[in-house]
This record gives C-alpha cells, structure tokens and sequence, in this order.
C-alpha cells in the first residue's frame, strides 16, 4: 500500500516511538497515584514529555501543558471553557468541524460569531479579520493549515492583531505541529491546541493544548486527580484542572520518544522531504487534463497536501479506484471542513486529498501520478 493520508494520521511511526509504548505497557502504571516505582515511572514519563512539548513550542512552564485525546478535545476545553454569552468570537472559513462545531453549541447558547469568507483558492483576508472586530470580540480562533487546501495563515500577524484589540488568540495546529516552526511567545498564541498523532508522530490518543500562564479554562470534566481529594471541587491549578482521570500514559510514552526523534532528525529536514514530495506531485497533476486542484501554490511554504478532482468524477469514485486498483490510500470527501469545500465548490462532489510524510518516497510520487494519468484517459 502507498500511504498518501498523512494529515488524517501519520501511520508510519519513528521505530522508537512503537518501542516505547511497547515498553510503558509493560512497565508503567498510574501516574501520580502512588508511591512504587510503576506509578512513579509513569509521572516521569508524563512530566518529561510536558517539559519537551514546552521547549518544542516556545513556551515557559511546563504546566501550562494539559494532555488530551486529541486536538478535537484540547478546542473544546478551550472554546467552551473560556467563553460566555455575549462574547463575539471570530474564525475563519478554514476551519475543521473541531473548532466549527463547538463554536456552534456556544453560538446557541449566545456568543455571537463572525466566520470570515475565504476566496476560490481558500485564502482569508487579514484585513477582514481586523475589521470584524467589535467592542464585546473576545477571541480569534483558527487553524494554521487548512486540512483540505494545505494554506497556511500568518500567525504571527494574526497573532498582533489580536494583542493590539486585547483578544484572545486560539490556534488549531492539528496540521502543522511537528512539520511548522510555532513559537507560542513570538506568535503571541493564548491557547494552542494539538494533537499527537500526525504531524508529531506519535500515537493516536495522545493531544494536548498549551494554556499561557494567567488564563484559566473551565474544566469540560471532573473526577479523579490524585490530590486534594477531600475537596468538593476539582484542582483549579494546571495541569490539574484539565486532566481529571487516568491519563493515557502509554501513548504519553510514545509521544515523549517522538518528540525526541523530531529533535534530532530536525522539523526543517522533515518539512523539506514533505513539501519537495508534494510541489513533485503538485507539478506533475496539475498538467493531467481534467484534473482542478484546489488551494493556493502561490508560496512556497504550505502544508503538504495536494486535493484535486477529475472534472464531475465523484471523488469517493476516484479514491476508490486508486486503492483498489493502485493500492493507493487517499481522502475523498469532506474531509470535516463544511466551509472550506463551500468556498471551493465542492459541497456535492467532495475532493480527493494527497497528503504527504518524510517517509513517502519519490517513487510512490511517480506511481501516483502515473496511476492518475491512467484514470484520467478512461
């Protein structure tokens, strides 16, 4: 099989990432509820990689790390957990259902939301954005990389709109951490959510968010924490107040050795594989007729991702063809992104996405591509 689905989840993981989950399933326990070495390891392993995740993203006390599932939980902590009604929220066209849909519950409830419009290539307007701001705008929040087109949004001027009116700023880099450079100082980012499985490279089921030291999220969740168990109420303090239960330890362990191997392979290594692999591909299908790719190829710089169409083909039909034919695994549909596929014209046909790893080769590039010409001519 030829893996080309990378931003739904990296399948292909670093060695030692499977080597240390295999070790903490048969090694640790349960983090902070005990004395043993079994439970003691397994705070180790938790902290450490708290510590890591901070480095890795420019961040100054490994606290204001929480751990998650998912990126899909890291934004509804902090959406729910940081709003009221009558608050404005604005967010972008771009978005996945993780930031739309609990944008909506909260939209019932009576914040108000200003989604702003992208263009046929999926490109927002920062001057929009600035002028969508009210007197009761809270917050701006939205993704660094589309998962459909691969666009990426400037953070960093995002970043100063939103401290020069006061905001909040709450970034979704479910596509772009581990691949993308993100300094949540430089970038001026309140909450970054993430989550561990794609770009990170480590296991599904591991996610977190980064809180900046001052803003205090209301729990989605209550329970057990290990500490101050007399107490009617849940911690306040961080991590605590967002990680009620038994954290998912095992994957945390996976996640502590993949962080280790972005280190010492370099993101810039991995993100120059990605995008060569893809800007191949990108050259090559644009020329096959009747393809239409979607996004923006302005810049150089953009996730890798390449999500194309064969004229009116269904493209639930031509993904299936490619795997079934080709053993080629794409992403048809889509792809939890109402809006996106809205701007680009797709709501019925849907898009087939390409999606890249540094552990693609060339050659499966060329067999792609040449798998495309062949369904293009039937």
């Amino acid at each position: 099989m030829i893996y080309l689905d990378n931003a739904a989840t990296t399948m292909r993981k670093p060695p030692q990432v499977v080597q240390a989950v295999v070790k903490a399933l048969e090694s640790i326990g349960n983090a902070g509820r005990g004395a043993y070495h079994a439970s003691l390891d397994a705070s180790r392993i938790i902290y450490d990689t708290r510590v890591k995740l901070v480095e890795f993203f420019g961040g100054d006390h490994a606290e204001q790390v929480a751990f998650t599932a998912n990126s899909t939980e890291s934004l509804n902590l902090a959406i729910k957990g940081l709003f009221y009604p009558g608050d404005h929220i604005i967010t972008t066209a771009l978005e996945h259902n993780s930031v739309l849909r609990p944008l909506y519950e909260m939209e019932e409830k009576g914040t108000e939301l200003t989604i702003l419009k992208s263009d046929e290539k999926g490109c927002i307007s920062y001057e929009e954005m600035e002028n969508a701001i009210r007197e009761n705008t809270r917050a701006i929040i939205c993704t660094h990389g589309s998962n459909v087109t691969g666009n990426l949004l400037d953070l960093t001027k995002i970043g100063k709109i939103a401290k020069m009116h006061g905001l909040l700023f709450i970034v979704d880099a479910s596509q772009t951490a581990g691949v993308f450079p993100i300094n949540v100082k430089q970038m001026q980012i309140d909450v970054l959510c993430f989550t561990g499985h794609k770009g990170l490279l480590g296991p599904q089921g591991t996610g977190g968010l980064y809180v900046k030291k001052g803003i205090e999220i209301r729990p989605l969740k209550s329970g057990g924490s290990g500490v101050q168990s007399y107490s009617k109420r849940h911690p306040r303090q961080m991590p605590t107040a967002l990680e009620a239960g038994t954290l998912n330890a095992h994957g945390i362990a996976g996640l502590h050795a993949a962080l280790d191997y972005l280190t010492e392979t370099g993101i810039g290594t991995i993100r120059e594989k990605e995008q060569a692999l893809m800007w191949e591909f990108y050259e090559k299908v644009r020329k096959i007729p009747g393809v239409i790719v979607y996004g923006d190829f302005s810049g150089k710089e953009r996730c890798p991702i390449v999500t194309l169409n064969f004229e009116d083909v269904d493209s639930a039909e031509l993904s299936d063809a490619l795997f079934t034919e080709y053993g080629i695994s794409t992403r048809p549909g889509v792809h939890c992104a109402p809006l996106m596929h809205e701007a680009l014209g797709t709501v019925e046909q849907g898009a087939v996405r390409f999606s890249f790893s540094h552990y693609n080769t060339e050659k499966e590039i060329l067999t792609a591509v040449e798998a495309l010409k062949e369904l293009a001519e039937l």
